[in-house]
């Protein structure tokens, strides 16, 4: 019959083994759990959160004045407007819309008054944003211009929706953009093509309005609006620069842009 080892030996050989299994587990684990950040080419989860904080405060105007969106966010304000996030958001304004419009009492002597921006509100240049960094580039007019001028610009489905719902009910039409006097063809005949008609009057800048902000310069033109006598029951647009200043409309709807500010 062998003989056990000696004592001393059998304590070593158990040092050796423990120590060498806590080395696998080390290595174990940090091969499993331990991971750069991004090293397998995805986006940081830290950055996806950040960026949809970011898109919230931009809606809801507590961002302040702010002109290309941070450079981090670019693939999550993408990711948003050609998902079908952004067309959902657009259907839910749309009808919060349309339900207080049914609230409003029709006087049928065409002065109850329901204003449209038109860039991304009733028409989405979305082809133009995406081939300049979905707003991360500064804003060129020059370019915009060029593009405008095309024509091709499609309607948003929900804006589409609601203006037709609203000339259902009654409403007078009226369309106050910042484009310039001189676009006022190529526009109606793009809005026309995307199926927009029977608007009262379309308000473009002229001469006199060169250099105004757009704040300024909407609240004016809606003040002359008061002025002959239309009642401005509502107010659809993708800037809060369409919405606020004075003579504002009775409730107004802000439809999501997170691509670019207008002050």
């Amino acid at each position: 019959m062998a003989s056990p080892p000696p004592r001393g030996l059998s304590i070593t050989f158990f040092v050796l083994s423990l120590f060498t299994f806590l080395i696998n587990s080390a290595n174990s684990l940090r091969t499993s759990v331990i991971k750069l950040p991004e090293s397998d080419g995805s986006r940081s989860a830290a950055a996806d959160t950040y960026c949809e904080s970011w898109r919230l405060a931009a809606e809801t105007n507590n961002a302040g004045t702010w002109d290309v969106i941070p450079s981090m966010c670019i693939d999550s304000v993408s990711e948003y407007v050609n998902g079908d996030q952004y067309g959902s958001d657009y259907g839910v304004i749309a009808d919060y819309a349309l339900a207080f419009a049914k609230t409003v009492q029709i006087s049928g002597d065409g002065n109850d008054v329901w204003i449209f921006d038109i860039d991304e509100t009733l028409l989405t240049n979305i082809d133009y944003y995406r081939a300049h960094g979905y707003g991360s580039e500064p804003f060129e007019s020059s370019s915009f211009n060029e593009w405008a001028v095309q024509g091709t610009a499609p309607a948003f489905d929900a804006s589409l929706r609601l203006y037709n719902a609203l000339k259902k009910l009654g409403f007078t039409i009226i369309l106050l953009t910042g484009r310039d006097e001189d676009q006022r063809s190529v526009t109606e005949t793009n809005l026309r093509d995307a199926g927009y008609s029977g608007w009262e009057r379309l308000l473009l800048r002229g001469p006199g309005d060169q250099g105004k902000s757009a704040t300024n310069y909407k609240s004016e033109q809606r003040s002359k609006l008061i002025e002959k006598g239309f009642r401005i029951h509502g107010n659809t647009g993708d800037q809060w620069s369409d919405l606020l200043g004075f003579a504002v409309a009775d409730r107004s709807f802000k439809v999501p842009n997170p691509m670019y500010y207008i002050p």
